[in-house]
């Protein structure tokens, strides 16, 4: 992709916001603010999310099921489920009163999905023989914050993957749980923040008597405590820490979660299978999280420094940013030319700044942006063109073809 073609405007000037996310990702042109809590995500910020919800979604297919649910959904199912004063939710209806003449109808902005998922699974797997299953979506949702703050991390129009199990008995929901634990550790590996992140015990609600849990990344700037007990390794929200015992305290972000939700849906939907006796039997569920935009936002609170964003290469927008300096002189445009078709023929995504502007200002763009890689033809690299990695120092000069070699290992 080429700068001058490319709907990118970084803005190295802007002013600090109320977290690191929102500052960088604004100053990089990869998200803007249409409102409190609800952003566009621009080309170079969409790449990256969706990338992030391309790994979730390899890992999630190896477990589930993937579909696509609406996000609006009938103010009924709600009402059966007893949840329509839960205080986050979000009503739609008709803006004035001609769209109020056509349909007077009342709608609820889905923040969560198990009053339709429910429904829909009773439809179709109604036999033993059909369970246990499990689907899943990456989808918009939509919560009414009170205080939508912190960029990404807590916005009132997000996207989320949310994955949902049916089991005939406790014990084969609880054997899935581990299931999706791994495929969470998976995700979080890939996304080179698992070393830092701790599967949290969590309140059950009123789903279950027991723990949920949380997974919670360690991070400066994260809302929530964990408390690491010293002696097992095993952590607790702050708010479910038993009093006694030796724990460290750490400040994180929660970027997924798991519910062993049990009968509380089936029963309120009159859910049930027939076993081989024959006999009607409640479903048991589970529920799982990934907050994908959050997830972006933790990631860039957790990798930047003084100049900038370090994205993971598994998520980076291009692997290469390639500055042509002084591109005015036609020999080295030929050369920054040919390099960028070279590594486009190798498949490795460049961002080609190919703008007849200072050095200092493409090489500001490129540790901002935060891609891993920077390559520069100018004329002190004399037909060959300088390597260098965001997170180092160093540079190396070599020629196209051993550049690219190196690359792709």
């Amino acid at each position: 992709m080429k700068y001058s073609q490319y709907f990118l405007h970084t803005n190295k000037d802007a002013k600090e916001l109320d977290s690191i996310n929102a500052t960088l990702l604004q100053k990089g042109g990869f998200i803007d603010q249409t409102m409190s809590g609800v952003y566009t995500f621009l080309p170079i910020g969409l790449r990256v999310l969706n990338k992030i919800e391309n790994i979730v979604r390899e890992e999630m297919d190896t477990i589930a099921s993937e579909l696509l649910m609406p996000a609006l959904s009938p103010v009924e199912l709600w009402e059966t489920t007893g949840r329509t004063d839960i205080d986050v939710l979000f009503e739609a209806r008709g803006a004035n009163d001609a769209s109020r003449k056509r349909n007077d109808g009342r709608y609820i902005l889905n923040s969560t999905h198990e009053e339709i998922v429910t429904p829909l699974a009773k439809k179709r797997r109604l036999s033993y023989k059909d369970f246990p299953f499990a689907v899943y979506q990456i989808q918009t949702k939509f919560r009414n914050e009170e205080r939508a703050k912190s960029g990404l991390m807590r916005g009132r129009e997000f996207r989320m993957k949310d994955l949902y199990s049916f089991h005939t008995s406790e014990e084969d929901l609880l054997a899935f749980y581990e299931t999706a634990k791994i495929a969470y550790m998976n995700v979080f590996k890939r996304l080179g923040i698992w070393e830092d992140t701790k599967i949290t015990k969590a309140s059950g609600g009123d789903f279950t008597t027991g723990f949920s849990h949380e997974f919670q990344a360690i991070c400066e700037s994260g809302e929530d405590v964990i408390c690491i007990d010293n002696k097992t390794g095993e952590a607790f929200n702050k708010e479910v820490a038993p009093k006694d015992g030796d724990f460290t305290q750490h400040n994180a972000s929660e970027i997924g979660n798991i519910f062993p939700l049990n009968t509380k849906f089936s029963k309120a939907f009159d859910y049930t299978y027939t076993n081989k006796e024959g006999k009607q039997q409640i479903v048991y569920m589970g529920s799982y999280g990934i907050g994908t935009s959050r997830l972006m936002g933790v990631l860039v609170e957790k990798f930047h420094d003084e100049k900038g964003i370090i994205w993971p290469k598994s998520v980076a927008p291009f692997t290469i940013y390639l500055a042509g300096l002084n591109i005015d002189d036609e020999e080295i445009k030929q050369q920054a030319d040919a390099a960028y078709e070279e590594l486009t023929k190798a498949g490795i995504e460049t961002l080609y700044d190919d703008r007849n502007i200072a050095p200092g200002a493409k090489f500001s763009d490129a540790d901002l942006l935060g891609i891993p890689y920077r390559i520069v033809v100018s004329k002190k690299t004399n037909r060959q063109v300088e390597l260098k990695e965001r997170t180092s120092p160093e540079s190396t000069l070599l020629d196209i073809a051993p550049c690219i070699a190196r690359l792709k290992q």
